[in-house]
């Protein structure tokens, strides 16, 4: 049985279940690198260099639905604002043109009709994968992405075969599996990041920032105890508990994985360094760990909705409506049943932060 997620998105509209109201988890991780990309745009970012700065081109990758793209975005601009006052360029300053871009299933009419009055930027959807390209060359000067890029292109076909060692039965995530599931979802990250950085490579200007925050992985932590481990663990005991309640069909189960995978520093790194065409300007692994003890234990209902606004839709498509409900409240129920496994709050959502600067290269640029 083949399945293929082409296109992740996230829970549409203003309701109980959706990404706008359940992504603060998502928020915090941005406002924690917010500082970061200030001073990326401060450091890094040579405007003057630019042949020309009439209209500056930012673009949100995976942008979803909001409200934390908003809060990117005005972060960015007024970064760049303040870049332009110190160059002495407040007379003539550029105008701002935002790409707001995700899958065409995304929920733009939420996105759009969620825009900030006077917002001092010019606003565009661009529907589309970011495995490919999505702008004319060389027309980017600021690329950004948070928390969509440990979303796979698809599912590894080798996860969905019986009759391969990588065969994922009863599991719905690579970590914490047989060593073989894992090495075909790090090939595949490996192919669709060098795919995601060559399209941008020819999108963005000599010069042109990248500020990426990729849900990632501590090489400290055994795969299965890391949050996204867990995480996944839970929703894969609840689908075989409904299958074995008869609920749903364990091969359904079988044929069933989350499109994810989160890289360590050292392999992001690495697949950067292969593609070539971006220097590392920052590279680190970062967590929230300012006022929060190692005994604050996570919420079930709120790590519960998180996840069912992530994961609603791939769920409702291959399992039936019928049956969503039931996941996320046997879901919440798992969590506070095994709430020692989140007790440290400090290690949810470890993120790499990434800041990169597309090279000269005459042949594409």
């Amino acid at each position: 049985m083949q399945q293929q997620f082409e296109a992740v998105s996230m829970t549409g509209g203003h309701g109980t279940n959706s990404y706008a109201n359940n992504s603060l988890l998502q928020r915090d991780g941005a406002n924690l690198v917010k500082t970061m990309i200030e001073e990326a745009v401060a450091e890094k970012l040579e405007i003057d260099t630019f042949p020309s700065v009439g209209t500056f081109n930012i673009t949100d990758l995976g942008c979803s639905v909001g409200p934390n793209t908003f809060l990117a975005v005005q972060t960015i601009v007024k970064a760049l604002e303040h870049k332009c006052a110190s160059l002495g360029l407040s007379s003539c300053m550029p105008e701002f043109q935002v790409f707001f871009s995700d899958h065409s299933s995304n929920d733009f009419n939420t996105l759009f009709a969620s825009l900030p009055p006077n917002r001092p930027y010019f606003a565009t959807g661009v529907p589309g994968s970011f495995y490919g390209r999505l702008f004319p060359k060389a027309s980017l000067h600021f690329a950004y992405s948070s928390y969509a890029l440990h979303w796979l292109s698809k599912v590894p076909k080798e996860v969905l075969d019986r009759n391969s060692p990588a065969w994922n039965k009863g599991r719905v995530i690579c970590l914490g599996g047989p060593r073989e599931v894992f090495e075909a979802f790090s090939r595949h990250f490996g192919r669709d990041v060098e795919a995601f950085l060559s399209a941008r490579a020819q999108e963005m200007v000599s010069g042109g920032i990248m500020g990426l925050i990729i849900l990632g992985r501590d090489d400290k932590v055994a795969e299965a105890k890391s949050p996204i481990g867990v995480i996944g663990g839970v929703l894969g005991s609840v689908l075989m508990d409904m299958a074995a309640k008869g609920t749903i069909e364990e091969a359904k189960v079988d044929s069933f994985n989350l499109p994810i995978f989160t890289p360590t520093a050292k392999e992001y790194q690495k697949l950067v360094e292969s593609n070539g065409y971006f220097s590392i300007e920052k590279l680190e692994l970062v967590r929230d760990d300012s006022d929060r003890s190692s005994d604050v234990a996570i919420d079930p209902k709120m790590l519960a909705m998180h996840g069912r606004a992530a994961t609603e839709d791939m769920v409702r498509k291959h399992f039936g409506h019928e049956v969503v409900d039931e996941v996320y409240q046997r879901g919440e129920k798992k969590i506070m049943e095994n709430s020692h496994l989140f007790k440290n709050a400090n290690v949810l959502l470890p993120s790499l932060f990434v800041i990169l600067k597309r090279k000269a290269d005459p042949q594409i640029a």
